[in-house]
């Protein structure tokens, strides 16, 4: 028997429309792996996916891996609290249609529930437009965490496409 999701597109045009997070976290911080790290792409995508049916990349070679996270257009931040890794997210920049794409995000089981969902995504959300983008956008589905889309809509992010799919 086949599941219906629900997917939902998201963008927002300019961060002046990006509603922050007022949460401060003293302890968390974040940073741009500089080095490229496949592992460390791998990590994330299997351990924060695990729970939210993230399949596609889990058939990706070690080649496939390095090429994406190689690419100058792929950006990874970590969320680190102190030393320890928290979350992250990538950021693909599409430079031909002036726009970034935020591929992936998510927080480490340990870390859910602590109201730092919206704290990453108002820096991911950020750190797009340092490239001065039109729009940044994401897509978001029904199997993601619970607060996925109203963290989305909450951070001034509008849907502009639905559909339906099935797996």
């Amino acid at each position: 028997m086949k599941k219906k999701i629900e997917r939902n597109y998201l963008e927002i045009n300019s961060l002046n429309d990006l509603s922050e997070s007022k949460d401060i976290h003293d302890k968390y911080s974040f940073q741009l792996k500089e080095t490229k790290d496949f592992q460390l792409n791998k990590f994330f995508y299997k351990n924060v996916g695990k729970k939210h049916n993230w399949v596609d990349r889990l058939v990706w070679s070690e080649k496939q891996w390095i090429e994406y996270s190689s690419n100058e257009n792929v950006k990874t931040y970590i969320l680190k609290k102190t030393n320890d890794l928290a979350g992250y997210f990538e950021l693909i920049i599409h430079s031909n249609k002036n726009e970034v794409e935020i591929a992936y995000l998510g927080i480490l089981e340990e870390y859910q529930n602590q109201k730092l969902g919206s704290y990453l995504l108002s820096s991911a959300i950020k750190n797009s437009f340092l490239t001065k983008p039109t729009r940044v956008w994401v897509h978001t589905c029904s199997l993601d965490h619970k607060n996925a889309l109203s963290n989305y809509i909450s951070r001034g992010m509008k849907i502009f496409k639905k559909e339906t799919i099935s797996l």
